[in-house]
């Protein structure tokens, strides 16, 4: 089974001959625990984009937001919002459509008929409408914003989201098996705002990607950190395939009855605690734990993954891998 073919059987719950994974490190790791997924290249014009990302300096991003990060390899926050002081700038404010109408995707199709792994267009090609409007209005701001329901407020949003769908737009006519959804909704212990609030203002901003998506025969990836168990099933009405988020922030054996077998999940292990301080027997466990909340009925329907971020342990990185390969 081609590594594409076991990640498509599992998105399907289809039998596999492995438990995918998906293994971003590189070197020894990914030498002894190798991707069934892979990332091409692609390229996009610099625009408004000055600065550094990930460090200890001002960075502005295309979108003209400005960046402070307090130490390097942290994205930081948002320090000046373009909107955040009033309505009066959304008049003139424009998207950064010549990123996409620079996009350099001309590499994207000969590396998807090179490989036999799972094709994913990058997350930084993929909306997130939710975190591009706090990044436009300010955290803050925008939950105000939320509370009054105001009419500027969904020309923003339904500005950005022109500006999402013209970009995944470009994707779903490349080669690439997947795209993804990109916007973090949970807190440690609930949905950022309201269910109801959501379902009615961006939930019908997810359906439309997933429905020009599936239009074109692509999967739909969605990622989101946090406890995101109250919209899972309207993740799943809509079409999305797959969902990567923080399991353990949630009730994982819950998780499992209510949803395995209805939507793929993508990873992850903890990386609050287990990456930066356990054992890696810990994470074996964790990693056990998982397996046997969702592979105790089928099998299949999971992709093992985890992220490596500042203070997390090497070994515990390949303890995750190793436990998964050995599932």
């Amino acid at each position: 089974m081609t590594p594409r073919q076991r990640v498509i059987n599992a998105l399907r719950f289809e039998p596999v001959d492995q438990i995918p994974i998906e293994n971003e490190f590189e070197g020894e790791l990914q030498t002894k625990y190798p991707s069934d997924v892979a990332y091409p290249p692609f390229t996009y014009p610099p625009g408004k984009s000055r600065g550094e990302a990930y460090a200890n300096r001002p960075y502005t991003d295309i979108w003209g937001c400005i960046w402070e990060a307090a130490e390097d390899g942290v994205c930081g926050e948002v320090k000046h919002a373009p909107l955040s002081h009033d309505w009066s700038g959304l008049k003139t404010f424009t998207p950064p459509w010549e990123i996409l109408d620079g996009a350099d995707l001309s590499q994207v199709d000969p590396a998807c008929s090179a490989t036999d792994k799972f094709t994913i267009a990058m997350w930084s090609a993929m909306p997130n409408p939710f975190e591009r409007m706090q990044h436009l209005r300010g955290p803050e701001q925008l939950y105000m914003d939320l509370a009054y329901l105001e009419p500027p407020l969904y020309q923003l949003r339904d500005m950005v989201h022109a500006y999402f769908m013209k970009q995944m737009q470009l994707w779903v006519n490349t080669r690439v098996d997947a795209v993804h959804i990109v916007d973090d909704w949970g807190s440690q212990q609930s949905l950022l705002i309201d269910p109801d609030l959501w379902r009615a203002f961006f939930k019908p901003l997810y359906k439309d990607y997933c429905d020009l998506a599936r239009d074109h025969g692509k999967f739909v990836l969605m990622h989101s950190d946090g406890y995101i168990a109250d919209i899972i099933p309207d993740l799943i009405e809509i079409g999305v395939n797959a969902v990567n988020a923080q399991l353990f922030c949630m009730p994982i054996e819950h998780l499992a009855e209510q949803f395995a077998g209805r939507i793929c999940f993508w990873g992850e292990i903890d990386r609050q605690t287990l990456l930066t301080t356990a054992t890696p027997q810990q994470v074996r466990q964790a990693v056990r734990r998982v397996a046997h909340a969702f592979l105790a009925n089928h099998r299949t329907g999971v992709v093992g993954q985890c992220f490596w971020g500042k203070g997390h342990r090497p070994e515990n990185i390949e303890a995750v891998y190793d436990e998964w390969s050995k599932v």
